[in-house]
């Protein structure tokens, strides 16, 4: 009998090209799918609700799996996949999904995080998790910016070449900048989006056009020009993807019985 299975997942992308396999280079959704290989003998296609990047992380990335190999419960296959994938991969949830649930069809939001350091020496530890700015940046400027983000808009001025899309338009829900302090009282930065879909590196750039908004170089109004006029080219630099974070993916679709912990 045929069963779906939604996989909750959490990983440091540092070493990994991405989530997407990729001949002779490691990636997320090629040591998920050796894993159950090795379980069960059977090869699958593990989807997940979106390609991250090379080096971009997950807190909680979903992904999806169906199979007919599988004859113990949603918890077991959590525990398991667990073995067998490396130490900076870890299955949080396993849970038992209608048959036809998909991880990336049926995703209905998306919430990312971006981190920056502000100043200070770099941390010897949270360098691979943060992007370092020496100079400063005018956050009250950049929250403006934000605020001109939010809501429904074509965003082809924040879509990367690479992955083009029947329609550039999204709808952002939220777009917050927090700050905060290091362990050796470094400046942070924090930038979380929020939207019910993204457009290829689309939070990067956005994180670039706010930063130059932040150095000074732009006016907070300069986003509106940048989404009015839908060019690319126009935008700030994307952000490096070592800062970026997935950290929660919606869905409607309810599993068949409450959420297990694979631990």
């Amino acid at each position: 009998m045929l069963r779906t299975f939604r996989l909750t997942i959490g990983y440091d992308g540092f070493r990994y090209a991405g989530w997407q396999v990729q001949a002779d280079l490691p990636t997320i959704q090629g040591e998920l799918q050796r894993a159950f290989a090795e379980l069960t003998g059977e090869r699958v296609s593990i989807t997940g609700s979106g390609r991250t990047d090379s080096g971009v992380h997950a807190i909680a990335q979903v992904a999806s799996l169906t199979t007919d190999a599988w004859r113990s419960s949603d918890a077991a296959l959590g525990r398991a996949i667990n073995t067998k994938i490396p130490d900076d991969i870890t299955v949080y949830r396993c849970e038992e999904m209608p048959v036809d649930f998909h991880a990336l069809r049926d995703a209905v939001g998306k919430r990312y995080r971006y981190q920056m350091q502000i100043g200070g020496v770099r941390d010897a530890f949270d360098f691979r998790y943060f992007w370092h700015h020496h100079v400063q940046l005018d956050i009250e400027a950049m929250r403006q910016a934000a605020a001109m983000i939010v809501g429904t808009h074509d965003f082809a001025c924040f879509q990367a070449t690479g992955s083009e899309r029947k329609t550039t338009v999204r709808t952002i829900h939220d777009l917050a900048l927090t700050t905060g302090q290091g362990r050796a009282g470094q400046g942070h930065l924090i930038v979380e989006v929020e939207a019910n879909g993204f457009l290829y590196n689309m939070v990067r750039n956005i994180v670039g056009s706010l930063v130059e908004v932040g150095r000074g170089k732009h006016p907070p109004a300069w986003i509106e020009e940048l989404i009015a006029g839908r060019d690319r080219n126009q935008a700030g630099p994307t952000a490096p993807a070592h800062a970026l974070f997935l950290l929660r993916v919606d869905y409607d679709v309810q599993p068949l019985a409450a959420p297990q912990s694979p631990r």
